[in-house]
């Protein structure tokens, strides 16, 4: 449909002339060849040979090109094109044989020359490629041209060995025009020949520059209840469109049911902004600028009717039915056409289609004053002199208009004698904030405003008179201070800021705009004060306001709320299930199986199937109990469901819709090893198929909608049912029990376990309508097992061999993740070039892992190197990740090193070439080793299938520790040896021969255990690139990441503190009503943040579970299987310095705040179980390492297995409630022949005996095996542990080798 609209939109705009010209030829002729002298300006410049009018390309006249004085602060070279003229490409070049040449500059553009804004390329980036030499000329085109009639160059960075030296070319044709202005009390009414208008496709096209917030620009209505709205509201566009052919029509049409779609940002600005709305019946595409958003619009119809016309720049009757916003536009607009109609030429010239209300001109109105741009939040700053005042001493008033995204910022400071006393006004948390201090002890203040950092023009009024302060803002009541004594102004006004030397710097200086500053009523001319005639600036920019949107497009992923400051943006995360600067990062796990991986049970989970894909999370059920990892996916029909009465003309449908939605549930069985789902039919004289003619009576539809006729048991394609397979139907003339027919109750139950085409999401049954026909359906959850993605690799034994796939889809954002093992020092683990950009993730060294990029800034490097060889042929982690924001690589668990983006840099990676994994394109530095669980975007990469077909490259990987089946749990690592494995457990909480075992400790009131850190676990930050000290703000990248179990009766407890050597502290406590609270103690405020996930007893005596994930101020808790909860804290700083970690009773308590210091008091009366902060594991230390300088025991610990038998007693009474709920649900069905269930009774009991002999023989082969690796496992401890534990004292390494922990 949309490219429908857009061929609509094409032939309808192309008999538009005005609309745009470059849509009919090349739009690229010079421009400035043929300019005569007087319309070349500039700031300054060296001589007359040296003068503006000489800055034009491949000339040599007078000194070869323009130059400004050496003394000239702010260069600026201007070109006024004469008339507006469509401007389509710039080109530079230096003065002619010199070494004088500007290598970047910015581009300002105007229709009047008095007011200016800044053009900025697609990523927002503001400067442009200059000039390496004299000569050679750069031309630079534009991303979206420009209409304008004034150009200015203004450089940026010049020949550090030379001077500025510039020659210009503007490219581009003209444009024709038709303008009207707006007054804000007029309009223009274009009526229709008939009574209304009906249309089913429409095209709007306009340019509009206004300087008002608010304004109706388009309004139409009829009778029926359809309504088209265009209006300024805020700045920012909001188009309204309803279509409806329904009587009912008018009452819908009221001001709360409208909806509008919004777009666009700071359009008050008084610059050009170009709409075009496209309509085909219900699609719309509606652009502003160079953003687009495609909709269907509302209602119920296909067309628009309007009735007798439609209004431009305003609704001239405000009592109309169904207008809601009364304000009309106040600006100019430009080439307004209404389905190739020019709406101003028929205006113009006065056709009688066009009514004009109130004073319409044609000719765009004059600006205000300009606006200047205050540039640094450290340095800027505006001092202006205070004009003599008509009003008796002391009175004085300041009036100005300001506009910024900043919550903080001073706006003005006046000085008052006696010194040091001052009033000061300044932005606070987005309020304004008034203090005057008349003396040391008496200081008055007033607060007004609220969100007055949202980007709109603020009016801001201030006045002294008759001993009392009054600010207003906007049009709020005004708020007063009294004065005991008239005030005394010494000295000038600083306004935006204020040099150190006269104000104490206790405010950051104000970043954003001002306009229309008035002191004492008189006004202050800007361009006196940058002519150096009035007052004294720094850091400013006069004729412009260089606001921007940085979130305008958002560039927070999955709904993320993107927020900003004059120089930033971030992302609020909150509730997306997203994390990172850019909630680019899934905080789910993608299968059932991770999470078995990292020591879950069974129980609810959130997966996130493709990861930082679009899909987004859904919650499962895992079924961990057996030895394979089930996904359980449950639909809205679990009850057996009788049915009767149904044909083939009318049958029983029944449909099943999952608790996830249709590309989630793709995703889970394509990445699943295998997926079944049971389907119980037992029937009645009811036939699946006709006897006659095999066709089906009753059938399903797949996932993709497609009919499918065979049943569980069998083979798709073919018409029949398990019983065929298996040669066991009750009448073997049929190919399934039901179509018998008979009068007895049969059964047609089976798997399907054909995963292309699960689920079932629809089943159809059509043969219940004779005498004593019926059927009783039961359709069973989706199980699917095993992940895919996880054990997918590929063997590299060529140096020269790669494999390549697509190109990388990562313009804004990218995450790479995968393992390796290799034996080769070095080597290319993937690549993907393009014309200038690339991205690069390489071992390039033995000990070190490198990530390389470059979207335009130049090349940014990222590295991070482990103390031990990455070479070992032992399997590492790697995940590199690039946004808009930043780039961060992880290798193991070492600290993540992480860079931020340049502020006002490229954004978009642009890639042409085939991504090469392995290797490179030229075949050099290639990878030699093992590469598994390939991610890129949440999109797995299928390793083993491209393998197959490549020389070089083999898949799979040799090696215990390469197949699909875990041999090490909960974190533990796999090692390789020559005749079999080990199982690290040195970074799991857990112990063992396969890290399973729960390590327990029983504590008593007196208890504790206390690990020290030797040194803080923090995040580093990669200084080796110049680009990562662009960014002057640094973002908090703190991370903590804690589970344990534990079972009490006893409250109030302390489970477990985290104390640092800078007073800040995470405790975990029991409240007396044995409720969880977590204390975050990270900033110096005296109120720490205090969670309480779960107001249930977790006192009981029961196991619970809890683990509690902090991303920097976001914090996630989960208790047990059934408590997951998301917390925002009050600050997102990061753990410097951290001290230790204590279980139980807390020794050292002074800075804890009271609740706490009694929790820590009592300390911790019962079991503590399978302990994890990080990477650390302090309870299993505690045990393997008695007498280490680490660990410090307070108390009886003694070592017990009270984790296990808790567990098992909670898992127990768990399974008698659900057997106690099966029973229940079991009453309430059919009742069986007792003859069937003796039979079955005599079945089960001799397939028990059979299976009972079979698990004997294969316990003893286990024993046996298990014993030899056992034996191996103990000759290798030592030497194996010794580089992951060398940080422990030398006597508790010579012991280790007594524990599997």
């Amino acid at each position: 449909m949309v490219w429908l609209l857009c061929v609509v939109g094409l032939c309808t705009l192309s008999a538009v002339s005005g609309a745009s010209a470059a849509t009919n030829y090349n739009c690229n002729g010079p421009l400035v060849s043929t300019l005569p002298h007087s319309s070349f300006q500039s700031s300054s410049h060296s001589s007359n040979s040296y003068a503006a009018h000489n800055a034009k390309l491949n000339r040599r006249d007078g000194a070869g090109g323009w130059s400004p004085l050496v003394t000239d602060q702010e260069p600026w070279l201007q070109v006024d094109l004469r008339e507006q003229m469509e401007v389509t490409a710039v080109a530079t070049q230096g003065r002619y044989d010199s070494w004088d040449w500007v290598s970047s500059y910015v581009l300002l553009y105007s229709d009047t020359g008095r007011g200016w804004k800044q053009y900025r390329q697609e990523d927002g980036v503001g400067r442009f490629s200059g000039n390496v030499n004299s000569e050679a000329v750069v031309v630079n085109k534009l991303t979206n041209s420009i209409k304008t009639r004034f150009l200015r160059f203004v450089p940026f960075n010049w020949n550090p060995s030379g001077w500025m030296g510039l020659r210009v070319e503007v490219y581009g044709c003209a444009y024709k025009s038709y303008v009207a202005d707006f007054d804000g009390r007029s309009s223009l009414l274009y009526r229709f020949n008939q009574k209304s208008m009906s249309t089913v496709k429409d095209v709007i096209s306009l340019r509009f520059k206004s300087q008002q917030a608010e304004g109706v620009l388009l309004h139409g209505e009829g009778q029926r209840g359809d309504y088209i709205t265009l209006e300024l509201h805020r700045g920012r566009l909001d188009f309204y469109l309803n279509l409806d052919d329904s009587s009912s029509g008018r009452q819908r049409f009221s001001s709360s049911r409208r909806v509008a779609v919004t777009v666009g940002s700071l359009l008050d600005d008084q610059h050009w902004h170009t709409v075009v709305i496209e309509r085909f019946n219900k699609q719309v595409n509606l652009s502003v600028d160079s953003h687009t958003h495609h909709f269907a619009t509302r209602g119920e119809g296909q067309s628009l009717e309007v009735d007798y016309e439609l209004s431009f720049g305003g609704i001239p009757l405000p009592g109309k039915p169904g207008t809601f916003l009364r304000k009309n536009f106040h600006g100019c607009m430009e080439n307004l056409y209404y389905n190739g109609i020019n709406i101003i030429d028929l205006a113009k010239r006065r056709k009688p289609q066009i009514h004009s209300v109130g004073n319409v001109t044609f000719q765009c109105s004059l600006p205000q004053l300009g606006a200047c741009t205050f540039l640094s939040s450290t340095s800027s700053f505006l001092s202006l002199p205070s004009p003599a005042a008509t009003a008796p001493p002391g009175d004085f008033s300041v009036r100005f208009h300001f506009r910024t995204w900043n919550a903080d910022g001073l706006l003005l400071s006046v000085p008052l004698n006696p010194e040091p006393l001052r009033l000061g006004l300044r932005l606070s948390d987005s309020r304004l904030h008034l203090t005057l201090q008349t003396s040391v002890q008496q200081k008055s203040e007033i607060f007004t405003g609220h969100a007055l950092n949202d980007g709109l023009w603020h009016a801001v009024r201030l006045d002294t008179k008759n001993l009392q302060i009054t600010l207003s803002v906007d049009k709020e009541t005004p708020s007063t201070v009294e004065l005991w004594e008239k005030l005394e102004i010494k000295g000038n006004a600083y306004i935006g800021g204020c040099p150190a030397v006269e104000c104490q710097r206790s405010t950051p200086a104000f970043q954003g705009c001002m306009q229309l500053i008035f002191i004492n009523n008189q006004t202050m001319d800007l361009s006196h004060v940058q002519q150096g005639l009035l007052g004294n600036y720094n850091e400013l920019q006069f004729h412009t306001c260089n606001i921007r949107d940085r979130c305008l497009p958002n560039l927070c992923e999955h709904g993320g709320r993107c927020s900003q400051t004059w120089s930033s943006f971030s992302c609020d995360c909150s509730g997306t299930g997203y994390s990172g600067a850019t909630c680019h990062n899934s905080i789910y796990e993608a299968s059932c199986e991770a999470y078995k991986l990292i020591g879950s049970s069974s129980g609810f989970y959130s997966i996130d199937p493709d990861g930082s894909g679009p899909l987004g999370p859904t919650q499962v059920y895992c079924n961990m109990t057996e030895e394979r990892v089930w996904t359980v996916i449950t639909h809205n029909s679990t009850a057996p469901l009788t049915i009767q009465g149904s044909s083939v003309l009318k049958p029983h449908v029944v449909k099943l819709n999952y608790s996830t939605t249709s590309p989630q549930l793709q995703a889970i069985v394509e990445g699943s090893e295998h997926c079944q789902q049971e389907v119980v039919y037992n029937c009645r004289r009811s036939r699946l198929f006709n006897t006659k003619d095999g066709s089906p009576l009753s059938w399903w539809l797949d996932r993709s909608g497609e009919r499918r006729s065979y049943w569980g048991g069998f083979l798709p394609g073919v018409q029949q049912c398990s019983c065929s397979l298996e040669e066991n139907c009750v009448d073997m003339n049929y190919f399934c029990n039901c179509d018998a027919d008979r009068d007895t109750w049969a059964n047609d139950s089976g798997v399907l376990s054909y995963k292309e085409h699960l689920p079932v999401t629809q089943i159809v049954i059509g043969d219940t309508n004779r005498t004593g026909a019926q059927a009783v359906l039961h359709v069973e959850p989706l199980r699917c097992y095993g992940d895919k993605t996880l054990w997918n690799a590929a063997s590299f034994y060529q140096e020269s061999s790669y494999l390549y796939f697509p190109t990388l889809q990562a313009e804004l954002a990218s995450d790479i993740s995968f393992y390796f093992k290799t034996s080769s020092p070095s080597g290319v683990f993937l690549e993907n070039l393009g014309l200038k950009h690339f991205i690069r993730v390489e071992l390039s060294t033995p000990s070190m892992v490198t990530f390389s990029f470059d979207v335009g800034n130049g090349p940014a490097v990222l590295s991070v190197k482990s103390h031990l060889p990455l070479n070992d042929r032992q399997w590492h982690y790697v995940r590199a990740e690039r946004n808009v924001k930043e780039a961060s690589l992880q290798v193991d668990q070492l600290p993540l090193r992480f860079m931020e983006a340049p502020a006002e840099g490229y954004l978009r990676l642009r890639l042409s070439s085939q991504l090469f994994v392995g290797g490179t394109a030229s075949q050099q530095r290639g990878f030699l080793g093992c590469i598994r669980t390939l991610i890129v975007n949440g999109v797995n990469f299928d390793l083993e299938e491209r393998a197959k077909m490549t020389p070089g490259v083999s898949s799979g990987c040799p090696g215990y520790c390469s197949g699909s089946s875990s041999l090490c749990h909960n974190r533990g690592r796999c090692i390789e040896k020559s005749s079999g494995y080990i199982c690290d457990c040195s970074q799991s909480a857990y112990g063992g021969t396969t890290c399973d075992q729960e390590v327990s400790v029983s504590f008593d009131r007196e208890s504790s255990v206390t690990y020290a850190f030797q040194e803080p676990f923090s995040v580093m930050q990669n200084g080796n690139s110049p680009a990562s000290s662009v960014s002057t703000e640094s973002l908090s990248r703190a991370r903590e990441d804690m589970a344990f179990s534990f079972s009490t009766t006893h409250t109030p407890a302390m489970l477990l503190t985290l104390s640092t050597h800078s007073q800040q502290y995470i405790a975990v406590t029991l409240a007396k009503n044995g409720s969880l609270q977590i204390w975050y103690h990270l900033k110096k405020s005296p109120h720490p943040d205090v969670l309480s996930p779960s107001s249930s007893n977790l006192a009981d005596g029961r196991l619970h579970r809890i683990r509690i994930n902090r991303v920097s101020s976001n914090v996630y808790v989960q208790i047990d299987q059934d408590v997951h909860r998301k917390y925002t804290l009050s600050s997102d700083a990061e753990l410097l310095l951290i001290r230790s970690l204590t279980l139980g009773k807390v020794i050292r308590q002074e800075i804890f705040s009271e609740e706490v210091r009694q929790a820590a008091s009592r300390g911790f009366v019962g079991c503590l179980s399978s302990v994890q902060f990080n990477h650390v594991a302090p309870l299993k230390a505690a045990l393997t390492n008695r007498g280490s300088s680490l660990v410090t025991i307070r108390g009886p610990l003694v070592q017990s297995n009270c984790g296990v038998l808790a567990d098992s007693a909670s898992h127990t009474m768990r399974d008698q409630g659900a057997a106690n709920k099966g029973e229940m649900q079991n009453g309430n069905g059919t009742q069986k022949d007792m003859a069937v269930i003796a039979g079955v009774v005599t079945a089960v009991v001799f397939i028990a005996v059979c299976a009972l002999a079979v698990v004997t023989r294969l316990l003893y082969q286990q024993r046996r095996a298990q014993r030899s690796i056992k034996e191996e496992h103990r000759h290798t401890m030592y030497t194996d542990y010794a580089p992951t534990e060398s940080h422990l004292h030398p006597a508790v390494r010579d012991s280790m080798k007594e524990y599997y922990i």
